[in-house]
């Protein structure tokens, strides 16, 4: 991997563009499977296995983008399979995207109380052929951006000396601002993983509108900056639907 993170970078611009390119050729989910009833529980694991080995954020989109999808185009009968293609949707998901110190070890995977609790043991020889299959499935492209691949770009152009709070006085601090703006848009970026209804918009846009919703909640003024369309190239019209969607949880 590299030392830094490739929004950081001088190549940054060029990076989201080739994302930007990516993201258009993505499939459409069709919110077909028979087992999509289930799905908001298999998030869930995803999830607490991903905090429970420290994956980034990236890792954990993936996974649960690889499971949405293989499970919109394939049957998956019984829940030892579902639970095996989710587990190795991570383990995939971990070893394109994160260190290789994180990618979860099968021991730490089987003891984990979520599988415990299912009376399931996952064997090597299970994951690996799943994890072929899966490759196979998405014909080992899983170069797929995901809205964690967009916001800690975005997050770059968050905040402004210009910015305003409550329309009357400018932020003292941005630098406290910004962090605190930064918990917001990655606790907005884990809203969207709770909900299929978010693969109608692309990645980038539900990225945006991550960092949208996190200055309307700070009520910062301007909403949406100058800097923010140039840098995401959306203006807050192109955002407003998803964000209404991700601040129904906050004003409900």
């Amino acid at each position: 991997m590299m030392d830094e993170p490739w929004w950081e970078g001088r190549v940054a611009s060029d990076v989201h563009c080739t994302l930007r390119e990516k993201e258009l050729k993505l499939p459409t989910f069709r919110a077909h499977s028979p087992l999509l009833k289930s799905r908001r529980f298999f998030v869930d694991i995803l999830t607490l296995l991903s905090s429970h080995c420290q994956l980034c954020p990236a890792a954990r989109h993936l996974a649960v983008y690889l499971l949405d999808h293989f499970m919109d185009r394939y049957n998956v009968s019984t829940s030892k399979q579902l639970y095996t293609v989710a587990v190795s949707c991570l383990l995939l998901a971990s070893k394109f995207e994160d260190r290789e110190d994180h990618v979860p070890k099968l021991e730490q995977i089987n003891s984990t109380r979520i599988l415990s609790s299912q009376n399931f043991t996952l064997t090597k020889k299970e994951l690996l052929s799943t994890e072929l299959l899966l490759l196979e499935a998405f014909s080992w492209n899983l170069c797929l951006p995901t809205p964690a691949h967009f916001l800690d770009y975005y997050l770059l152009a968050s905040v402004s000396q210009k910015d305003h709070h409550c329309h009357t006085w400018p932020t003292t601090c941005p630098r406290k601002t910004k962090e605190c703006l930064k918990e917001y848009a990655h606790y907005f970026l884990e809203v969207t993983l709770q909900d299929h209804v978010f693969y109608k918009f692309q990645p980038s846009v539900v990225a945006a509108a991550c960092v949208g919703a996190s200055r309307i909640c700070l009520q910062l003024s301007p909403y949406w900056t100058r800097d923010l369309q140039r840098i995401s190239s959306y203006s807050l019209e192109h955002l407003s639907t998803c964000i209404e969607i991700l601040l129904v949880p906050v004003f409900r």
